[in-house]
């Protein structure tokens, strides 16, 4: 973190000094890497305070246009029959379900196309979104965009006028699998390989070598041809990395 992040970091970790009686953030940093904390659940807590969660439903809507017209065609023709995705950085749920919703109108509107199956791995480092995400319910502000036909597609209604609120149909739900993953960790704890892998606006919180170091990750993980997408003011250039751009953003693996 740069020296101007010190009051935004001394904010948000106040309320785990407050909840463990410490009167110092030097005894803070002493007990969370001390070794007392058996299980590691206070870097956890440290990592959900410290995390900032920036997300809404079809953000950056170009990438799903992409999605539609060029990546699920090519392997409709290739005749694949189930596409896996994942949402890397899922953040509170917004991304995968989106996924999930663009996956599920594909389907339907291509009757005769090979895709008739797929799942979406969503993974973030922070549990607190993570419960959010899996929860599936969002305030009635956040899906204000979403056009009409989707809404009434995949959307429920909540029953209290009071809070105003709506939930992902199951339809939707049981596509999308959470998992907790740190980018940093040497393994990620699974073995499925990917047809497409997003990864936005996730990597500019990295330096430029630990970047390189999470897309070599990646590419254990994305078979040749599959696509890579990353945020808008995200990029590979300048890295020995088998991409190739096929849209702004947009990276496929060779």
């Amino acid at each position: 973190m740069p020296p101007e992040k010190r009051l935004m970091m001394q904010s948000r970790l106040a309320s785990r000094l407050k909840a463990l009686h410490l009167d110092s953030y030097k005894q803070y940093i002493d007990y969370v890497f001390s070794g007392k904390d058996a299980n590691n659940n206070e870097i956890i807590m440290m990592i959900d305070a410290m995390t900032t969660n920036l997300t809404e439903f079809f953000r950056e809507p170009q990438h799903f246009e992409f999605m539609r017209n060029v990546v699920l065609p090519g392997y409709a023709q290739q005749g694949r029959g189930k596409i896996k995705l994942w949402s890397a950085g899922c953040s509170t749920g917004q991304e995968p379900y989106t996924l999930s919703m663009v996956m599920s109108e594909y389907i339907r509107q291509n009757p005769l196309s090979s895709i008739r199956d797929y799942s979406v791995l969503a993974t973030d480092i922070s549990t607190k979104v993570l419960d959010k995400a899996a929860s599936a319910i969002y305030p009635m502000d956040a899906v204000t965009g979403i056009p009409k036909q989707i809404m009434h597609q995949y959307f429920l209604k909540g029953k209290d006028p009071a809070k105003p609120a709506v939930r992902l149909k199951q339809e939707i739900r049981d596509r999308v699998n959470f998992m907790r993953l740190n980018f940093m960790d040497d393994d990620y704890g699974f073995r499925d390989t990917m047809q497409i892998i997003f990864c936005r606006n996730v990597l500019i919180y990295f330096d430029k070598q630990n970047q390189e170091k999470v897309i070599t990750q990646f590419l254990r993980y994305l078979e040749p041809g599959g696509y890579l997408f990353l945020g808008h003011s995200e990029t590979i250039f300048g890295m020995t990395l088998p991409f190739k751009t096929v849209a702004p953003t947009v990276f496929q693996r060779i």
